[in-house]
């Protein structure tokens, strides 16, 4: 019953995090599901793409209230991102043995999941701790380039259950010539539509514990209202940059215990 209230205690830091953030948030739940509330690696990438589906589009709605959604970028960048982990979801995952062997070597496809969440872990961390300068550039938005960075987002999204709004933010800004407010939102709406679409690949998995995933989304979803309320006081740079250590340190305890341990 501890393990439960710490697990659900820490769903508030998932919302809080999309709010601040614009991303983030299943780089939590992945970890929180498997570690403390003990949810099996595949089962937990099915519900984190429910949790952080259902509260980035919280987050998404409340952006557009304030204008801040490019709803063509949506279309434009979402739908080859949906179909990408809607096809990674409900064909590609099923197909993936139990086991896999690779020489001598043998891998789980639990530990395989885990292992390539804590390599996105690992990329998103760095992408925060040591952000490149982003700047919109004065040339027309590049619609094929948007396509191909959606397609590549959803099978990231679909394969490991995260929304991708750490790749996504900066594919709107240099490729659509989107400001940054315009990019969280817009990203908000993207992660939500892939995320909540993708589940729909496992919606019908007999092993879907719904008390606890509604439970752990309503927490989410309040953490993301926080998040939003904290932007005010909070420099932009600096808590990405204290997130992006933490993940960091994430990434490498996940990658060592199911490597080595």
């Amino acid at each position: 019953m501890e393990v439960e209230i710490i697990g659900y205690g820490l769903a508030l830091l998932v919302g809080i995090s999309l709010g601040l953030i614009g991303s983030g948030g299943s780089i939590l739940t992945v970890p929180i599901l498997v570690y403390i509330l003990k949810v099996e690696p595949f089962l937990a990438t099915a519900y984190s793409l429910f949790i952080v589906g259902s509260t980035a589009l919280v987050g998404g709605i409340q952006n557009a209230v304030s204008r801040k959604v490019n709803y063509k970028l949506v279309l434009l960048f979402g739908i080859p991102s949906l179909l990408a982990v809607y096809a990674m979801r409900a064909f590609v995952l099923p197909l993936v043995p139990d086991t896999l062997s690779i020489g001598s070597i043998s891998l789980s496809k639990n530990v395989l999941l885990m292992v390539l969440f804590a390599l996105v872990m690992f990329a998103s961390s760095m992408k925060m701790i040591r952000p490149k300068t982003i700047t919109s550039n004065e040339n027309q938005p590049q619609p094929s380039k948007l396509i191909l960075q959606g397609v590549f987002i959803g099978i990231v999204a679909g394969t490991v259950g995260a929304g991708g709004g750490f790749l996504i933010i900066p594919a709107l800004v240099l490729f659509a010539n989107s400001n940054m407010k315009e990019a969280v939102g817009t990203s908000l709406f993207i992660v939500a539509i892939q995320s909540l679409i993708g589940f729909l690949g496992d919606i019908n998995n007999p092993l879907i514990d719904w008390n606890l995933l509604l439970t752990f989304s309503a927490i989410s979803i309040v953490g993301i209202f926080l998040g939003i309320f904290l932007t005010r006081y909070i420099p932009d740079n600096n808590l990405k940059k204290g997130f992006g250590y933490f993940v960091l340190l994430m990434a490498l305890y996940i990658f060592s215990k199911e490597v080595f341990f």
